[in-house]
């Protein structure tokens, strides 16, 4: 063990040294982590601890502090997720002798079933878009690629050319942490794709930004914040009154599947979750569509008219 007291700072970089090097994370997943780290070392600071002798009771306490500051509890178990993190790593490098995250307990939070769109509503979105501009190809590629194939936002805007295979009817997306996996890719996707691609060759392309295959209008590619705002503007054309974003025809798309009788490892697989219980919030979402129906079709549900 070592017994020099590292200052925060140095503990710090070593961490961000782990998670680029040994844990292979992406900027900004390594960014999202650091934030959280650095919410814990300013309330240590400011209550006189330092980190590598922090205790249960110092993270319970700031753990407390979180819902106080009117963090919402899905909010508090990221944050906590990375506080044991930054814990991990100074047992695993010898900083401590022990976790003290190990009985760090986070808030119970209920079941949150996403939004899901219907096939009916994704066709809505699509018809709403104006085809005699210049955008418009691009953006109905976007929405059917997202919904076909269940891609990230992140991974959508990476997506290059060459990890399309057209003959074959697959994508290949880099994933988080850098996992790269394949995905089916529809003949419809496929078909929006040549559409935009039949616009795309005759942009200016910025040097660098040609194997991209979303780009804006000034020929690079696209960020996760102008698909989002693509998105919301299509659903809102469409008349759809639920909130809608990228991850919303992921989950459509999820959903989708296994109506459709996928396997739920299948579905893992297709969607790059790095754990099933991830992937099995998509049957409480079966589940509740599955009552709706007994509930509008069952005979004992259907209220008989008077005789």
């Amino acid at each position: 063990m070592q017994t020099d007291k590292k200052s925060g700072r140095n503990v710090v970089d070593m961490y961000r040294r782990y998670l680029r090097l040994q844990r292979n994370f992406s900027v900004n997943t390594i960014d999202a982590y650091l934030r959280d780290v650095q919410k814990l070392l300013v309330y240590l600071h400011g209550v006189g601890v330092e980190p590598l002798e922090a205790t249960i009771d110092d993270l319970r306490h700031f753990a407390a502090g979180l819902h106080d500051i009117g963090i919402g509890p899905r909010s508090q178990c990221r944050i906590l997720s990375g506080v044991r993190s930054f814990y991990r790593f100074l047992l695993l490098d010898g900083y401590i002798e022990s976790d003290p995250t190990e009985l760090l307990e986070s808030p119970q939070l209920g079941d949150h079933l996403p939004e899901v769109l219907s096939t009916e509503e994704v066709d809505r979105m699509e018809a709403a878009i104006d085809l005699s501009k210049w955008e418009g190809h691009r953006n109905r590629a976007i929405v059917e690629v997202l919904f076909s194939c269940g891609l990230r936002v992140s991974e959508l805007v990476m997506l290059r050319l060459s990890s399309l295979y057209r003959d074959e009817g697959y994508v290949r997306v880099m994933g988080k942490g850098s996992k790269e996996r394949l995905v089916p890719i529809s003949q419809r996707a496929l078909t929006e794709l040549e559409f935009w691609f039949d616009d795309r060759c005759r942009m200016d392309i910025k040097p660098g930004e040609e194997d991209y295959v979303f780009l804006n209008r000034r020929g690079a590619h696209l960020t996760r914040t102008m698909v989002l705002i693509i998105i919301k503007q299509l659903a809102a054309a469409a008349g759809i009154q639920k909130t809608v974003s990228p991850h919303t025809l992921r989950h459509s798309f999820a959903t989708a599947l296994l109506e459709g009788g996928a396997d739920l490892r299948a579905i893992q697989t297709m969607l790059g979750h790095e754990s099933i219980s991830t992937t099995e919030i998509y049957t409480h979402i079966d589940t509740t569509t599955l009552r709706e129906e007994i509930l509008l079709h069952h005979p004992r549900n259907i209220r008989r008219g008077e005789n």
